[in-house]
């Protein structure tokens, strides 16, 4: 028996008349199967999407309520349901201190809305943006339900691991990528694959949610840390078994796999290497997918497997068990079952020293990675407008992406690193709350290491700036300069002078260079006359050697007598050089033409 003074008061003054209304929207989901809590869980979602976890006796009183039982009435209802005593005065006290701060029921005079806040996650999407409503998502959820069936799973991933073995064992995975950062128009081709990998993705999760006997909401975009992302609504999957709970949220990253093998097939047919780019790549989406760490794919399948489906909420009472005296208190709050917990303790010892450390590591290298992220903007931007002024269209709206993409990591880190200032500042505030010395040892230890970063950024302490290198991807950096390797030289040694003009080497109708013999004065050569080795030294920077016009892709050396020996003075250019120029690839991604020796006026 619930007992309340201030509700007693209004019962019996006549409150006990009053009818309570729910929000409007508020559905009842049933209980979450396959909890791991100690005790039985149900599940509610107001109008705005929010899912409440509630006791029994919470979503009993909730189910009775329909704007026309009063408390009297509804406490004989829900008396009969729970198998015990539960008066008008504790339907009231639940309520008014319960339902209704949660926005499930209305408050007195209530317009049909609940004015209850929104949990404000740190580490979820934000900006929510409807792309394909609810009626559209159904259908195409129905459409692709039949590939989750097992004999369909059971192939696809006998597929993928084939696919996979080709890829990286044979053909090899970075190959096609490499081929594919020379060409900005293959570049725009692929971002478009990579976003439709994402649609995809997302319809993998509403399908199966709808092979698990669950309806399937909107698919819409946010924000996700710093990244653009996309989502599926799937909170009506709580209220089916964990296995469709699984195979929901691993029916993301099994849709990728179709994907993949659907692009490998196009390569197949056609043979561009754009299609195995967007292969190697949707394996790295994969697993970032997959990483339990903040609320993706793997959040959600960890969360479904322990039974705990906001994993984040239990951090708390974790690291409450570690202190002294505590422990009782902590494993109350915690409320699991004992393979749950193990679970949830596994994943804190290993999630809360992660982000700490990456959090004391961003602090350390802050002026490394500011003044990094400054030169590489203004770069970025000098060389796309570079680029447009210069008529190359196609690399300037490559270059725009690439802006793009220093820009989101950029801005979302600004919001997010001011997000957990204004945390952190509000949370200290609230525990240290009426406890003035420990809010004075919280505010010495926020003062002292301010002070350790501040001497380190300001005497330099910390990791300098890398040097400006050459860009990875010169198609996605129109303009920005790559560095030139020192020109090859010729690993013959050095041969006599020879005694007539130098000659340009006549072409045989095979396109491999004749060795032109010179007049009497040959003689005088050397007896060998086998063609030079040319040295070329590999290089991480984008330029590449450009050999002579020869079909065998090496660079032959003239007769012994067209190269002057080292120290003489040098005869007119020789068309025929055993080295071969160095060039940096143009700005939109080809290679340009290969200009003769100075004087030759070859092309």
């Amino acid at each position: 028996m619930l007992s309340d003074s201030g509700v007693s008061e209004a019962v019996s003054s006549g409150a006990g008349v009053m009818v309570p209304r729910l929000c409007e929207g508020l559905e009842l989901l049933g209980e979450y199967q396959g909890s791991g809590s100690v005790v039985r869980k149900f599940l509610l979602r107001r109008g705005d999407g929010q899912v409440i976890q509630v006791s029994r006796l919470l979503y009993l009183v909730a189910g009775s309520v329909d704007g026309v039982r009063d408390a009297e009435a509804i406490s004989h209802r829900v008396s009969g349901r729970y198998g015990q005593e539960v008066s008008a005065e504790d339907v009231l006290f639940l309520v008014e201190r319960k339902l209704t701060p949660m926005g499930v029921t209305l408050p007195p005079g209530g317009d049909g809305r609940g004015s209850a806040p929104r949990s404000d996650l740190l580490l979820a999407l934000k900006g929510h943006r409807v792309v394909f409503g609810e009626r559209w998502v159904a259908r195409i959820a129905g459409v692709l339900g039949w590939l989750h069936s097992p004999l369909v799973v059971s192939l696809v991933l006998v597929a993928a691991v084939v696919m996979d073995g080709w890829l990286f064992g044979v053909h090899g995975g970075i190959t096609a990528v490499l081929q594919v950062l020379e060409q900005p128009l293959w570049m725009l081709i692929l971002f478009g694959l990579t976003v439709a990998s994402l649609v995809f993705h997302e319809f993998g999760h509403a399908s199966a949610c709808h092979y698990s006997g669950a309806v399937p909401g909107k698919i819409g975009c946010g924000i996700f840390l710093i990244w653009p992302s996309m989502y599926t609504d799937v909170t009506d999957v709580y209220r089916v078994g964990r296995a469709g709970r699984l195979r929901t949220g691993l029916g993301g990253v099994y849709f990728n796999v179709i994907f993949m093998l659907v692009l490998t097939g196009l390569y197949l047919v056609t043979g561009q290497p754009l299609f195995l780019a967007a292969v190697y790549l949707a394996h790295f989406e994969v697993l970032e997918q997959l990483m339990p760490l903040v609320r993706l794919d793997g959040y959600y399948i960890l969360g479904d497997l322990a039974g705990v489906p906001d994993l984040y909420g239990k951090v708390k009472p974790i690291l409450m068990g570690l202190l002294p005296g505590r422990r009782r208190e902590a494993a109350a709050m915690l409320g699991l079952k004992r393979s749950a917990r193990i679970v949830v303790t596994v994943w804190v010892a290993v999630m809360v020293p992660l982000l700490l450390a990456e959090v004391g590591y961003v602090l350390w290298n802050l002026p490394r990675l500011v003044a990094t992220a400054g030169r590489a903007l203004a770069a970025q931007v000098s060389g796309t407008l570079e680029a447009f002024a210069g008529l190359q269209v196609w690399a300037g709206l490559v270059g725009v992406i690439g802006t793009l993409m220093l820009l989101c990591p950029m801005a979302g880190g600004c919001y997010l690193a001011g997000r957990i200032v204004v945390r952190v500042w509000r949370a200290g505030l609230r525990v240290t709350e009426g406890q003035p010395v420990m809010r004075l040892a919280v505010v010495g230890a926020v003062v002292a290491v301010g002070a350790v970063l501040g001497v380190a950024w300001v005497r330099g302490l910390t990791p300098k700036p890398l040097p400006a290198a050459a860009p990875v991807t010169p198609v996605l950096q129109p303009g920005v300069p790559a560095p030139h390797p020192a020109p090859t030289t010729s690993t013959a040694g050095p041969s006599p002078a020879p005694s007539h003009p130098a000659r340009r080497p006549a072409v045989p109708p095979s396109g491999r260079p004749a060795t032109v013999t010179p007049p009497a004065a040959s003689s005088a050569a050397p007896a060998s006359s086998s063609p030079a080795t040319v040295s070329r030294t590999p290089s991480a920077s984008p330029t590449r050697t450009h050999p002579t016009p020869d079909p065998s892709g090496s660079s032959p050396t003239p007769s012994a007598t067209g190269t002057p020996p080292t120290g003489s003075p040098s005869p007119s250019p020789s068309p025929s050089a055993s080295t071969s120029p160095t060039r940096s690839p143009s700005p939109s991604g080809t290679s340009p033409s290969v200009p003769g020796p100075p004087g030759s006026g070859g092309t």
